[in-house]
This record gives structure tokens, C-alpha cells and sequence, in this order.
């Protein structure tokens, strides 16, 4: 092995080298795991799990793969999915026990949905655009002309994409009968239907949106279910630009979500958020992560795009550009209205002597203290 340009657990005189076996791709890919920063300590769970080591669930036009509790325990609140679906590929109709939000990563995709009060609601979303499907609540997503690639999240660490309730297996544990007396046509009508789930099958492309609309009552719900945060413009300070989707301008929702691009030497500040748990998942770039918790913990985590990162509420980190590209990622968190402390404000605040007599700095530091929201820096 070439010790000289490969990574070495080592730092300053701690340490020693790692002859192997061992898995350099990976070490190259963590290291700040590897060779933790020295301000690490204590014992915290692991916060970090790659779409990419998720069983992936290959289907007829389409994939799906999941991040639950089973694959990072930590995360108890959220679990999330990433999914493809090809031109014309659809999510078969279905309802799920958890509520559902979505965010668009590529291509288009068509969502329809039938609620409680009837409403009917289809729209189509593009890269960026996000939606709020509540509990029980059925609905379906297809693929337009380039297909589509989404991120789900759900609000229950212990939610899978292979337990929601379908409309083919629903019928498939009907007595025939039964269907037919529902439906009130006869029983050979029923012939043909499907003996179990179809899941992620292929059909064309859908007609345009306003001529499938126009097949069906026009009766939309009081509240989309889409947002089209495409078209939001992003907040913009030194070192990078932030996106926040909340119940206050997507009023369905009930996960509220920043969309952040860190330019390289960009740092999300520190701080922590007071009632929700943060599920992330990074699109591009390199980052770096410290959470710190009670009791002297500290640890710090790598990301990179594909990746899926959990900070459990109140607990303190950053999220810092380390590489040569912008760093962007999705915050989701499991309330409609996010709120953080930033540290900086936070001392900012607070009478300066009590600052001096915590932390031994000087009036260089004290006028540096930001008392304006400034949550990206460089």
C-alpha cells in the first residue's frame, strides 16, 4: 500500500498507520470520521447512511430505494425514499398512514390526487417544486415526457415504501362479489384484475394537464398540495443562498424545508433547531458536519451527494462547503414551521460581559457578533 497518498488515521503524534484490509474508497470518502478533527469526543450515534448502500428495488420503468430506521436507527422521526419513474412510469394509485413530502430532483412529474371532500387536484412539478400529500389521503405519481426523480419523506422513522396500501391489492383481498356489488356491474367485469400489487408499472405519457382536467369535475381542494418552490427566490447572503418552504406561503404542508447552496468555503452557521428533528439530503458537492450534544459530545461526518444526514432536535451543528463546488442540499423538518438558534445571534444578545466572563474573548470578538439574521457565511 502507497502510505504516501493514502489517508492515514493520524493526526499530529495520535495515531498510527493502517496496513489493511480496509476500504480506501471509503476512508478518501470520510475523513473526518477517519481521522476525526481533535474537537470530537464522546460517543454519538452515527447520523450518516448513502442512498447508494440502500437496497434498491428495481420495477417495470422505474426504482425505488429507502432510508428508515432500519438503516439509520437515529432517525426516528423521518425516514425518506428516492425513486425513478421513466416517461409515461407510474406510482400506482395508493395511500400511506404517514404523510407524505416530496421534492422534485429531475424531469417532471405528475401527481394527482382524490381527498376526503372529493376534491380533485393534478399538477404538474419540475425540478425544485415539492408537495404535502396528508395520511390517508390517495393519490398517484407519473412520469412525463423525461421522466421524473423525486425524494419522499415521511413523517415516521419507521415508514417503508413496501408497506403502503394499494388499490391493486386492495382488490386482489376483495371477494369478487363483493367488488361487484360495489361497483354494481357484474362479476365478469372483474375478470382481468390484478392478483397482487403493481406498484411501479409502465403506461404512455399522459395527455397535457388541461386535457386530462377537463375529463374530470372541476373541483379543486381549498388547498393545493403542490408548491411550486421552483420559482421561489432564494434568500441570499455572504457565502450562499437559502430557500424556506413552510405552512406560511405552502399551507398544506406539515414538514417545513430549506433548500441551501453553500458556495465553496460557504458555511451554513452554527446552531440548532428548537421543536423539529432535521433529515437532510445533500445533491451535490463536499460537506463537512459537527453535532454536538449534552455531556461533552461531539462527532463529526462527511456528505456527499447521494448522502442522507440526521441531527436529532436541539442539537448543535454546521454544515460546511469543503470542497471546490457549491454544496446543495434539502433540510426537512418534521414541522410545519422551523425555528433555530443561531450562536451567533445568540451571544450577539447577550449582555457582552457575560459573553467576556464565558469565553475569555476580547472586544475584537464582541464586535464581530452579528445581531441580524445572517445564517450563511464564508
Amino acid at each position: 500500500m502507497d502510505t504516501i497518498s493514502t489517508p492515514q488515521p493520524i493526526r499530529g503524534d495520535k495515531g498510527a498507520t493502517d496496513p489493511g484490509p480496509r476500504n480506501v474508497e471509503l476512508d478518501l470518502q470520510n475523513p473526518d470520521i477517519f481521522t476525526p478533527p481533535e474537537t470530537d469526543h464522546g460517543s454519538l450515534p452515527n447520523l450518516k447512511f448513502s442512498f447508494s448502500l440502500a437496497h434498491n428495488r428495481l420495477e417495470d420503468g422505474g426504482w425505488a430505494r429507502e432510508i428508515t430506521v432500519r438503516e439509520l436507527p437515529v432517525a426516528k422521526s423521518m425516514a425518506g425514499v428516492n425513486m425513478r419513474l421513466g416517461p409515461g412510469v407510474v406510482r400506482e394509485l395508493h395511500w400511506h398512514k404517514e404523510a407524505e413530502w416530496s421534492y422534485i430532483t429531475e424531469g417532471k412529474a405528475r401527481l394527482t390526487v382524490v381527498d376526503a371532500q372529493n376534491s380533485v387536484f393534478i399538477d404538474d412539478l419540475s425540478p425544485g417544486d415539492m408537495w404535502l400529500v396528508p395520511a390517508g389521503i390517495p393519490h398517484s405519481i407519473q412520469g412525463l415526457e423525461e421522466g421524473t426523480e423525486f425524494l419522499l419523506v415521511f413523517d415516521d422513522g419507521a415508514f417503508s415504501e413496501n408497506e403502503t396500501l394499494l388499490v391493486t391489492e386492495l382488490l386482489a383481498h376483495t371477494p369478487r362479489s363483493v367488488i361487484a356489488k360495489n361497483f354494481g356491474v357484474g362479476e365478469e367485469h372483474f375478470a382481468n384484475i390484478p392478483k397482487s400489487e403493481k406498484y411501479i408499472f409502465r403506461l404512455p405519457v399522459p395527455a397535457p394537464l388541461d386535457v386530462v382536467r377537463a375529463q374530470l369535475p372541476d373541483r379543486p381542494p381549498k388547498r393545493p398540495y403542490t408548491y411550486h418552490a421552483s420559482n421561489l427566490k432564494p434568500d441570499r447572503f455572504p457565502g450562499g443562498t437559502i430557500k424556506t418552504i413552510d405552512a406560511s406561503i405552502f399551507p398544506e404542508t406539515t414538514l417545513s424545508a430549506h433548500v441551501i447552496e453553500l458556495e465553496p468555503g460557504g458555511l451554513r452557521e452554527i446552531h440548532w433547531h428548537t421543536d423539529a428533528d432535521e433529515w437532510t439530503y445533500y445533491l451535490s458537492g463536499l460537506a463537512r458536519v459537527t453535532v454536538f450534544d449534552a455531556t461533552d459530545k461531539a462527532r463529526t461526518f462527511n456528505y456527499g451527494a447521494g448522502d442522507v444526514g440526521f441531527v436529532p432536535r436541539t442539537m448543535a451543528h454546521y454544515v460546511e462547503n469543503i470542497g471546490n463546488t457549491p454544496v446543495r442540499f434539502v433540510n426537512v423538518f418534521n414541522s410545519p414551521h422551523d425555528s433555530d438558534i443561531s450562536l451567533n445571534q445568540w451571544l450577539a444578545l447577550t449582555p457582552p460581559d457575560l459573553v467576556r466572563g464565558h469565553l475569555n474573548v476580547d472586544d475584537t470578538f464582541i464586535k464581530a457578533l452579528r445581531r441580524e439574521p445572517s445564517p450563511i457565511t464564508r
